[in-house]
């Protein structure tokens, strides 16, 4: 007999939701129980659960991640409280740690660089490129003509389509060539637009072309292979750093004064533009922040993710996105990140707590948010660097990390309170937690 794992399913998408949450819960041993606890993480107002369900496909629960504060976030002389949802410990205190301590020393600073977006249509061509180039012109003038009854709207608010480029590739892969196309989406982060407007560029090129050639289908020239945006937005970038005297920085650590830890630091980030081991886990703690606003205000974090991993392989070997400047006595540490983020759209207004996190920020403008995105990117980035060059990461770590080692032994509040105080001043470990918590039991 095949066990029920083995079998595959058809119909799923249609059962309704009771029937899909029965289904998967057969999977388990005690099925009964599996129901009650994924039901038990429903939201209690139906209009805002049907709301998740239609979020995404063949919904049965919802995931609950924690939605915390950073304080004392200042920016340009601005400050803020940012919301971060993050289930990683530490990373909301070594943001808030590193925003109170920035604070007392300027703030960050932050820059808009560009705001470019990017699209392309692919597709092959087996004509003459010659041909091909002497046609942009004109080719250019009909595609955006067909596509203004998409754009009029972008364009009303100060965006839409900025150029046009022919891409030859033929090098790469025979008889292939693309459209690079440009946008400013505001606002938006603009992926539906973009890509309605290069669906409707596709369809329009090859009309166009079968038109101009003049020949039967079997013998066009022209195929179009897709056409789609570019999560690569090496022209979307934001500039954010924090500066100040090495006499600032004397109290960082006991053996350090303000400039060896300074220069110590820089090293230490260097090195993560020499050895790709290094720069991945260096610059994932940078989109610990990143990523954690980017959820808090319903933003896709793959893509800003993506784009900023390929944006650090820009010189051939994958490196760390941020960098040390020092100058005379002045360290300054710089953040440099592409980011296409948006504060329309999408989750940022039909998700209550995104809709919320905006409210917070001050409904901040695209550009905005990038910036207090980037100041958490950089906030984690300084505060891993400078655990790492002092005391060791692991200590604050797994301080933070404490409760999760106790709700794992199913401690009690008086258990929880007495662990806290007991490891105030000892190493937190599975193993020393396990131990103690047995200790206060026998």
């Amino acid at each position: 007999m095949r066990r029920k794992r083995d079998i595959i399913i058809s119909g799923f998408s249609k059962l309704l939701k009771e029937e899909k949450l029965k289904l998967v819960a057969e999977y388990f041993e005690n099925p009964g129980e599996v129901v009650s606890l994924l039901k038990s993480f429903w939201h209690t107002d139906e209009r805002q659960q049907k709301l998740f369900d239609e979020f995404s496909e063949n919904t049965i629960t919802n995931f609950y991640i924690p939605y915390g504060i950073a304080p004392n976030v200042m920016i340009n002389e601005r400050t803020y409280l940012v919301p971060m949802v993050i289930e990683e410990s530490s990373v909301v205190a070594a943001a808030s740690a590193a925003s109170k301590f920035w604070s007392e020393r300027g703030g960050y600073h932050s820059e808009i660089i560009s705001t470019k977006k990017v699209g392309q249509v692919h597709f092959s061509w087996s004509g003459p490129e010659s041909r091909l180039r002497a046609m942009m012109p004109e080719i250019r003038t009909v595609l955006v003509e067909a596509v203004k009854p998409i754009t009029a709207n972008m364009e009303k608010r100060g965006g839409g389509i900025l150029d046009i480029e022919l891409i030859s590739l033929t090098h790469e892969i025979e008889d292939y060539y693309q459209l690079m196309v440009t946008f400013e989406t505001k606002d938006s982060m603009g992926a539906n637009f973009i890509n309605s407007v290069l669906e409707e560029f596709g369809q329009t090129l090859r009309q166009y072309m079968a038109g101009q050639l003049h020949l039967p289908e079997q013998q066009q020239q022209l195929e179009i292979i897709m056409a789609i945006l570019s999560n690569y937005t090496p022209e979307c970038v934001v500039k954010t750093w924090v500066e100040c005297p090495f006499s600032r920085l004397d109290q960082i650590d006991e053996t350090l004064d303000g400039e060896a830890f300074a220069r110590k630091f820089e090293k230490a980030v260097r090195i993560a533009h020499v050895d790709i081991y290094r720069a991945t886990t260096h610059n994932k703690g940078i989109y610990n922040g990143i990523d954690a606003v980017a959820i808090a205000t319903g933003n896709d974090f793959r893509a800003i993710e993506a784009a900023g991993h390929a944006y650090a392989s820009r010189n051939g070997r994958y490196q760390s996105l941020s960098r040390v400047e020092i100058e005379g006595d002045i360290f300054r540490f710089i953040l440099e990140v592409p980011m296409a983020l948006g504060t329309v759209g999408g989750l940022t207004s039909l998700h209550p707590l995104a809709k919320q996190s905006l409210e917070l920020l001050g409904n901040p403008s695209a550009t905005e948010l990038m910036m207090i995105a980037s100041a958490m990117g950089l906030a984690n980035n300084f505060s891993a660097v400078k655990s790492l060059t002092t005391k060791g990461i692991q200590a604050g770590h797994m301080k933070m990390h404490l409760f999760n080692i106790l709700n794992h032994f199913k401690a009690n509040d008086e258990e929880k309170t007495a662990a806290a105080e007991h490891f105030k001043d000892q190493k937190v470990s599975f193993a020393s937690v396990g131990q103690y918590i047995a200790s206060l039991r026998k």
